[in-house]
């Protein structure tokens, strides 16, 4: 296959060479290789400016980072094989760490697959695409899953709004076997149905694994309430992990259908108590009622998309934990997290020591989580890094 070149303007390569994988558009030489040329979804060949090749990249010409680096070898193009490779060196690290066969099998970047994530649930693949270049190969991707991974069914959840940045349509169709409404699960030694067709994302959130199994010596006996619960990851583990009661608050009835799904497949369902509504809302009624909790888990979805998002954002994750300590026992355990990738995590420590002041309370930091080996950091790209989990205990001032 004869690839065309883009080539990069001087000293650009500085970047690449150092590991990372990314191209941006003001790095180009448009002059003799202009953007325009290229169709997304294309691959070419990156030349450094004198012309030495670096790789092959995948391109999106008409966004920011517009050609990102599929392999550093410029023999080896995008496709079937190098998909069945790829997903072979993903799946050996993940056998490695889980005894059982669920978890996220490929995220992006990280597993040099940009733009393909890929969920497994036992035989069942959640898929999702968000590149051209992986959309175009995408009959490749489906081949290479069933070779290397013998499965009954694929779902292609290709509904995210970062397909719209590629020019991408949205959908959401099961393109291999048959896959159910719910799918079942395992964490943490505990049982989950996940809905992989109408639920978040890929229908489950497996980057909090570790840090929900860090819950368990905090929640033994105690009073728990887990905030944007979706369908219970957190709360069912708690009451699993020996809580005395778990109120889970959610506002989509579908998602809180989901937590008493879950806990009655664990035989906690008379541990549980769902409140449908705004958290925010749902906290004020809480403490007004004077209900008291020993542990807090606060995971809601990304309050900062965007770097313009930073002040509102950072105001929305104050508000939440301020609100949340205010209902702690004088002993209590908050673990607050964050899937914002612009929020750094001194910035959330920040946000749980302020809070703790204003309400002139002491606060001890005692554990720090990040997302589970099965979402690998680049250490060239921090925007692979996202998930931040601070388990704090907070204490009277006196």
């Amino acid at each position: 296959m004869s690839l065309p070149s883009l080539r990069l303007k001087a000293n650009a390569d500085r970047r690449l060479r150092a590991g990372h994988l990314w191209v941006y558009s003001n790095e180009i030489d448009v002059a003799a290789t202009p953007l325009h040329g290229f169709q997304a979804g294309d691959q070419a060949i990156l030349e450094a400016a004198g012309g030495k090749p670096l790789g092959i990249v995948a391109m999106s010409p008409n966004n920011l980072i517009c050609a990102r680096l599929l392999s550093r070898d410029i023999k080896v193009a995008l496709d079937k094989s190098l998909l069945v490779h790829r997903l072979n060196v993903a799946l050996s690290l993940r056998e490695r760490l889980f005894d059982k066969p669920f978890y996220r099998l490929v995220y992006g970047d990280s597993d040099l697959l940009p733009g393909l994530v890929v969920d497994r649930f036992g035989d069942i693949l959640v898929v999702q695409i968000a590149s051209a270049t992986m959309e175009a190969h995408k009959d490749d991707v489906i081949a290479a899953l069933t070779q290397v991974l013998k499965p009954s069914g694929i779902l292609f959840k290709n509904d995210s709004a970062a397909r719209d940045a590629e020019g991408l349509n949205r959908y959401v169709e099961t393109v291999f076997g048959l896959v159910p409404e719910w799918v079942a699960l395992e964490e943490n030694g505990v049982k989950f149905e996940a809905p992989v067709i109408q639920g978040q994302k890929t229908g489950w959130f497996y980057d909090h694994r570790m840090n929900r199994a860090r819950l368990a010596p905090y929640a033994k006996g105690k009073r728990v309430l887990d905030l944007y619960s979706y369908i219970g990851g957190w709360g069912v583990q708690a009451a699993a992990f020996g809580a005395s009661e778990v109120f889970c608050v959610d506002a989509s009835a579908f998602a809180l259908d989901g937590v008493e799904r879950n806990a009655a497949l664990n035989g906690f369902a008379d541990k549980m108590t769902c409140i449908e509504g705004d958290v925010f809302e749902a906290l004020k009624e809480l403490k007004a009622s004077e209900e008291r909790f020993d542990v807090i888990v606060a995971d809601p979805p990304a309050f900062i998309k965007r770097k313009k998002d930073m002040k509102n954002g950072e105001g929305a994750y104050r508000r939440l934990n301020e609100q949340a300590m205010r209902l702690l026992n004088k002993d209590g355990i908050l673990v607050s997290a964050s899937c914002s990738m612009h929020l750094p995590e001194d910035d959330l420590q920040n946000i749980l020591l302020t809070s703790a002041r204003h309400l002139d309370r002491n606060i001890q930091l005692l554990e720090r989580g990040g997302q589970g080996p099965d979402h690998p950091v680049h250490p060239a790209i921090a925007e692979t890094r996202y998930i931040k989990s601070i388990t704090c205990r907070l204490l009277p001032n006196s």
